[in-house]
């Protein structure tokens, strides 16, 4: 039987015209240049946990968009307890930025977090006419999701002191290219227009 249009399987989110997603930052760390991303990812993890604070405080949801990597039978919850138990090179920014309860969470396949994932459709469950960027790496994935919600018809808002990449100038060319090419607006998270940006979805 058909369900209605707007009908999440009895689990609907919340609504909210902005939704913050938190890109790729469950990750071991165990690749080759493991070490030089970490050096970045630790401060913007830092400032990332308390973006989260403020957005959980402020009604906008928290979605954990992050690779399957390679693994069809990923289990988002295992990756977490690997990252935080296994003495990955990853273990301090997941002890950061481990989800809470009320947070959601889906796995991608490829470097967008809408490609081949329900990503959109639960963005337009929430209502939401804008997302806020943050995570890694910033010229890699959080860019390619970045030019995705922008062909969608999202606002994008790019925290740029909660985005890392292997080099600083990665991310402050992304961080150009999402703002020259994509209206974005990227600032640290702390000068965002918070007053618009929770303002409440319409039904």
């Amino acid at each position: 039987m058909a369900r209605p249009q707007g009908d999440l399987y009895g689990n609907a989110p919340e609504k909210a015209e902005t939704v913050l997603l938190v890109i790729d930052v469950i990750n071991d760390l165990e690749f080759p240049e493991g070490d030089q991303l970490l050096e970045h990812m630790l401060p913007m993890a830092r400032e990332l946990a308390s973006l989260k604070q403020a957005a959980r405080a402020a009604g906008i949801p928290v979605v954990y968009v992050n690779d399957n990597f390679g693994r069809w039978r990923s289990d988002f919850h295992a990756q977490i307890e690997h990252c935080l138990h296994d003495d990955v090179r990853g273990e301090p920014v997941v002890k950061l930025l481990r989800p809470e309860h009320e947070d959601y969470f889906i796995l991608k396949p490829q470097q967008s977090g809408f490609a081949a994932t329900p990503l959109e459709l639960m963005l337009d469950h929430f209502g939401a006419k804008t997302v806020i960027l943050s995570g890694v790496a910033t010229h890699m994935c959080v860019l390619f999701t970045a030019a995705d919600a922008y062909q969608r018809g999202y606002q994008i808002t790019v925290s740029r002191d909660c985005v890392a990449a292997n080099t600083v100038e990665d991310t402050q060319h992304a961080l150009y290219v999402m703002q020259s090419g994509m209206r974005a607006v990227t600032r640290p998270w702390r000068e965002l227009d918070w007053h618009k940006l929770t303002k409440p979805a319409t039904s």
